[in-house]
C-alpha cells in the first residue's frame, strides 16, 4: 500500500512539471510573446517581415536543442545525473524569461536573443523530463502517465494563462498601468510560476541508477555511449523508422503550436479573439488529453497517433478556407481535442521502443529530431508567407508533413505490453 502510494506521489510530482513549464509554452510562446514581438518590440516591421524573423527565432533555438540533446543526454545516463540537468536548463529558461520584463519597445533584437535562450532551456529541460517517465511509471502504464503530464500542463498553463489574460483586459484591476505593463508582468509570473511547480519532481522523483559502474567522467562516457547508440540505432528498424515519422509529423504539431496566433494576425484577426482561441485549446486539451491516454490503451497507441494525425491533415485544409473568429475558435476546439493526445501518444509509444537505462540519450535523439523538424515548419511558414504575400498558402504547406509522418508510422510495429483489463 505504502509503495503503491509513493509511486502515485511520484507520478503526480513528475507530472507538475509538464503543469509547471507548459506556462511558458502557453503564455509565452503560443500567446503573449508572438504578439508582443509583432506589436511592441517590432511596431514599425512589415507583418510579413516580423513573421519570418519570429519563425527564424524558433528555429535557431530549435537549432541548438537539436545540436545538443543526444549527447547531453548520453551524459545524464552515464553520470546519473538526469535531474540536475533538468534542473540547470529550467534555471536557463526561467532567467531568461524573467529578463523578457526589461526589454524595451523596439529592441526586438534583445528579445529575440532572450527568447532563443528561454526556449533552449525549455526544450531542453524536456529531453530529460520526458526520459524520466521511465522511472515512475511501467510499460503498461505509460499512456496514461504520459497523458497525465500532458494533461496537466493545458490545465496549469491554461489557468495562469487566464489570470495573465485577465490582467491585460484590466490593467487597472491589477494596479498596473496599461497592457503593455501586464504583459511584461505576465513574462515574471510565468518565471514564478514554472520555478515553484519544478521543486516536487526535484524532490520525490527518484533519480534512475547509472546501468554500469562508471569508469571515465560522465563527458567521456556520455561521448563515447553516444557514438555507440548511433551504431545501434542504425540496426534498430523499430526506433528509427518512429523517429523518422515522428520527425515530419510532430514537426506539423510545434508549427501550428508556434505559429497559430500569428497567422491568425496575418488574417486580420483581433488580437483579443486569438486569446480566447488559445484558451479554448488548453481547457478542450485537459480531458482530451486524457480521453487520448484511456483510447490509447484501448485501441493501441500507435492508432490513436495516427487518428491525431488524420484530424491535423483537416486542421491545416480548414484554415486554408476560414475567414471568421468564429471558424477560428472552432479550430482551437479541433486542435485542443488531438493536440496533447499526439504529443502523449508519440512519448509513450516512443518510451516502450527504446532500453529504459538509456533512456535519456535515447531521448535525447527523439527530442533532437522534434527540434529539427521545427527548424523546418516555422521558417516554411514564414518563407512561403514572404514569397507569395498570402498566409493562407503557408498553412496549407504543412500538412504534407502530417502526410508524410503518418504514411511512415504505419510501418511501425507497436509492442505488445500486458495491459490490465485485456482480454486473451
Amino acid at each position: 500500500m505504502s509503495a503503491s502510494s509513493d509511486g502515485r506521489r511520484q507520478v503526480v510530482a513528475w507530472a507538475l512539471y509538464d503543469w509547471g513549464n507548459s506556462a511558458f509554452a502557453t503564455t509565452v510562446m503560443a500567446g503573449f510573446f508572438p504578439i508582443f514581438f509583432k506589436d511592441y518590440w517590432s511596431a514599425d516591421a512589415d507583418p510579413s517581415e516580423s513573421t519570418f524573423k519570429l519563425g527564424v527565432a524558433n528555429s535557431l533555438a530549435s537549432i541548438l536543442v537539436a545540436l545538443s540533446a543526444p549527447l547531453l543526454g548520453a551524459i545524464a545516463d552515464r553520470g546519473a545525473i538526469k535531474k540536475r540537468m533538468l534542473a540547470s536548463f529550467a534555471t536557463l529558461g526561467i532567467a531568461m524569461t524573467l529578463g523578457l520584463y526589461f526589454i524595451g519597445k523596439g529592441d526586438w533584437a534583445s528579445a529575440t536573443l532572450l527568447y532563443v535562450a528561454a526556449t533552449v532551456g525549455f526544450s531542453g529541460s524536456i529531453v530529460f523530463y520526458d526520459s524520466l517517465i521511465v522511472a515512475v511509471a511501467a510499460p503498461d502504464e505509460s499512456d496514461r502517465v504520459s497523458a497525465l503530464g500532458y494533461a496537466l500542463g493545458y490545465l496549469g498553463g491554461g489557468l495562469l494563462f487566464s489570470v495573465n489574460v485577465a490582467m491585460t483586459l484590466k490593467p487597472a484591476l491589477f494596479g498596473l498601468s496599461d497592457e503593455s505593463e501586464a504583459v511584461r508582468v505576465s513574462f515574471v509570473l510565468v518565471a514564478l510560476w514554472w520555478a515553484l511547480f519544478t521543486l516536487p519532481l526535484l524532490l520525490r522523483v527518484p533519480e534512475p541508477p547509472r546501468a554500469k559502474p562508471r569508469e571515465r567522467s560522465p563527458l567521456v562516457e556520455g561521448f563515447a555511449q553516444l557514438v555507440a547508440t548511433l551504431r545501434r540505432v542504425r540496426s534498430m528498424r523499430q526506433v528509427w523508422l518512429f523517429l523518422l515519422a515522428y520527425w515530419l509529423y510532430i514537426d506539423g504539431v510545434d508549427t501550428i503550436i508556434r505559429m497559430a496566433v500569428d497567422y491568425g494576425k496575418s488574417l486580420g484577426f483581433a488580437t483579443t479573439s486569438l486569446i480566447i482561441a488559445l484558451l479554448i485549446t488548453q481547457f478542450v486539451g485537459f480531458p482530451a488529453a486524457l480521453a487520448f491516454g484511456r483510447l490509447g490503451q484501448r485501441i493501441g497507441t500507435r492508432r490513436g497517433i495516427l487518428i491525431g494525425i488524420a484530424v491535423y491533415i483537416g486542421v491545416t485544409v480548414y484554415g486554408y478556407f476560414m475567414d471568421s473568429e468564429r471558424e477560428f475558435y472552432a479550430l482551437a476546439v479541433v486542435i485542443g481535442l488531438v493536440q496533447g493526445g499526439v504529443q502523449a501518444l508519440s512519448r509513450s509509444l516512443y518510451s516502450r521502443l527504446i532500453p529504459p537505462d538509456e533512456a535519456a540519450e535515447f531521448f535525447g535523439f527523439y527530442n533532437m529530431l522534434g527540434k529539427l523538424a521545427a527548424i523546418i515548419g516555422p521558417t516554411l511558414m514564414g518563407w512561403v508567407s514572404l514569397q507569395t504575400g498570402n498566409p493562407r498558402l503557408s498553412i496549407l504547406s504543412i500538412a504534407v508533413l502530417f502526410i508524410a509522418g503518418g504514411a511512415l508510422l504505419i510501418g511501425v510495429r507497436e509492442p505488445k505490453v500486458a495491459r490490465s483489463g485485456e482480454g486473451g
